[in-house]
């Protein structure tokens, strides 16, 4: 098996110490640098302390080393592709867990920014929690099985306000939707 914390970790931006403050209870930034190296062996219970800190599922921690997997192995930067030092395993948007439903919508037309045959990965979050996806491309539910997908740009009360990703095209409104799936993560084929 291959320990895959410290992908996760790196993905989602956090240092060893951030890590280990975010476990429930805290331990110390080299407790985790001893669990990903494997200098330490890592338990059912670690394992779900981490996975818990990380808003991962605690199986996504860890992989066989028996299948392929997809592999960062270079960095593009200013001064063109560099190789990095190790590869790095490239953590897929369905291994990320985290709160809320993970959806994803094809793009069929261009509109905006948004390319025939992209897929939008969207995270749904409570509509209470619309204040954190303000300014970010959202989709959100509306009555008789339809959709809204837009900019939101507005909350006031139970209504939200999406600017389409398309030029000329009206504010859409919708009232008291179940659900906002804020965007988070665009998969282009070339």
């Amino acid at each position: 098996m291959i320990n895959r914390i410290r992908a996760i970790r790196k993905d989602r931006g956090l240092t060893l110490a951030q890590l280990a403050a975010a476990c429930e209870p805290p331990t110390t930034a080299q407790t985790i640098g001893r669990l990903e190296t494997g200098m330490r062996n890592v338990s059912l219970k670690w394992m779900e302390r981490i996975a818990a800190a990380l808003e991962v599922d605690p199986e996504t921690l860890v992989r066989s080393d028996n299948v392929d997997h997809p592999q960062i192995i270079a960095s593009l930067g200013a001064s063109g592709p560099e190789a990095l030092a190790k590869p790095l395993d490239a953590i897929l948007p369905s291994d990320l867990a985290g709160e809320g439903v993970l959806t994803v919508m094809n793009v069929e037309v261009a509109s905006g920014a948004y390319l025939p045959g992209d897929q939008i990965w969207l995270r749904q979050v409570d509509p209470s929690e619309a204040a954190r996806a303000i300014n970010r491309d959202v989709l959100v539910p509306r009555p008789g099985g339809r959709f809204a997908f837009g900019r939101l740009i507005d909350r006031q009360g139970s209504m939200v306000g999406l600017l389409p990703p398309g030029m000329g095209q009206k504010q859409q409104v919708v009232d008291d939707p179940p659900w906002i799936a804020v965007c988070e993560m665009l998969v282009r084929r070339l």
